[in-house]
């Protein structure tokens, strides 16, 4: 499925102007005018992994050991030291699909889950099954120590009449103290706008788009969502941190912060809200902001603190001839109608100080860019390589009505950024590697 663009920029990209016009009009009556400068209910998880240099003595809580262009990373966010060696990269959808069954089975303590959805085929089920036999096996042993931990975005886990909550609502019923299913529901759905706004379409005001997958100390940071295209013929990127701890102590401490903000799925379909916790549609919306931004900052700030304090103890490892962790993992979140942007502050500096001697590889699925980082990208010094995918590949090519011009209104987008380019180009290699994908772009 596409990722969420802006409703505004979606009808301008589809329809004509005068249509757009009474569309925005429209619109505007559902939106208040601080709503819309928060942007979209869009969550997203991406993770930098960079070379450290050699370890150094140095004061705990001192981040002169990282290297000089990304010290400054661990100011905003945590910083876990790895070993190289324990991260793998997936090759394949069906290596992915495979190594998630296994880790499943074999799971002892926790299972932790984040996704957009979970599709309803065969594929689907098996991996469902697995987790079944997993927590099945757990009851067999003396204590049922295994739990289930699943996050996904309400509006598309919600769609159809068969859907992501139809799935599990087996081992919910099964397994009532073992299992938990969290759906996250944006806040900025709500009122006369909710009402309005059909299935699938209400997906563009904004969804949870984390997508981890957490087994014991293990984890994959991926982009694929849990659903058979996925899992046999949709490439897409998947990281895998094996015996990585802290790593995934924190991935499940994030995860485990938003399905308390999210709504609750019960055993009879239903949802609610934890004891507590502000309503996302129908409670106050800057009361419900308020309260999940500080609940996901604690775990931000918690973590980014405790991998200071532990500087110390792995350099103590090292000079004792452990192995080394050679890499850092910066884990970056961006929850911006939470007023988190913790995301958007790191990779506007990334781009911002990248020089004429870096490359910036610049890789999405749908290419939508932010007027801050097209304004970046066009005044950079740096090479930049860009890669999006052809509307071929798109979740929504062929589809019948608006949904069938969202492919090419990703393409239009495309064009107009590379129409802000001067040609021919002044002397520059990042300018001229764009010209030639203009070229090939146009041919």
């Amino acid at each position: 499925m596409a990722a969420p663009m802006t409703w505004r920029r979606l009808v301008y990209s589809v329809y004509p102007p005068a249509l757009s016009g009474i569309f925005s009009k429209i619109s505007d009556r559902f939106f208040r005018t601080r709503d819309r400068r928060r942007g979209s209910s869009l969550l997203l998880l991406a993770p930098l992994l960079a070379d450290t240099d050699p370890l150094v003595s140095r004061p705990p809580g001192s981040t002169e050991g990282l290297q000089a262009h990304f010290h400054w990373i661990a100011d905003h966010v945590p910083a876990f030291r790895v070993p190289g060696g324990r991260i793998h990269i997936l090759q394949s959808p069906d290596e992915f699909y495979q190594a998630m069954k296994a880790r499943i089975k074999t799971a002892r303590s926790r299972v932790v889950i984040a996704s957009l959805y979970l599709g309803t085929g065969p594929l689907e089920q098996d991996l469902v099954d697995c987790i079944e036999e997993a927590l099945r096996c757990s009851q067999e042993e003396a204590a049922a120590d295994l739990k289930v931990s699943v996050l996904l975005d309400y509006t598309r886990g919600s769609r159809g009449k068969n859907n992501s909550r139809t799935m599990l609502l087996p081992l919910l019923q099964h397994f009532p103290e073992q299992m938990r299913v969290s759906l996250y529901h944006t806040p900025d759905l709500r009122g006369l706008l909710r009402l309005l706004v059909p299935e699938r379409f209400n997906e563009t005001i904004g969804v949870q788009h984390i997508k981890v997958y957490l087994f014991d100390n293990s984890l994959i940071i991926s982009g694929a969502n849990l659903s058979d295209s996925y899992f046999t013929n949709r490439q897409d990127r998947y990281v895998l941190l094996e015996d990585c701890q802290e790593v995934a102590d924190f991935f499940a401490e994030l995860v485990g912060a938003v399905g308390d903000i999210s709504l609750q799925l019960a055993p009879d379909d239903s949802v609610h809200m934890m004891e507590g916790m502000v309503h996302p549609y129908k409670g106050n919306r800057v009361d419900f902001s308020n309260s999940a931004q500080q609940r996901i900052m604690e775990v931000m700030n918690s973590a980014r603190t405790r991998q200071h304090m532990l500087e110390l103890d792995s350099m103590s490892k090292v000079e004792s001839g452990e192995e080394h962790s050679d890499t850092w993992v910066f884990p970056l979140v961006q929850m911006k109608p939470l007023g988190i942007q913790l995301d958007e502050v790191v990779t506007q500096r990334l781009l911002r100080e990248a020089d004429g001697d870096s490359t910036v590889y610049l890789t999405s699925g749908y290419f939508n860019l932010t007027r801050t980082y097209m304004r970046l990208v066009l005044g950079a010094a740096a090479d930049y390589r860009i890669l999006m995918a052809s509307p071929e590949v798109n979740g929504f090519f062929g589809a019948k009505g608006v949904a069938g011009a969202i492919p090419e209104a990703y393409i239009h987008l495309a064009h107009q950024f590379y129409s802000k380019f001067p040609f021919p180009c002044p002397a520059g290699k990042g300018n001229q590697h764009l010209h030639k994908a203009r070229q090939q772009m146009e041919a």
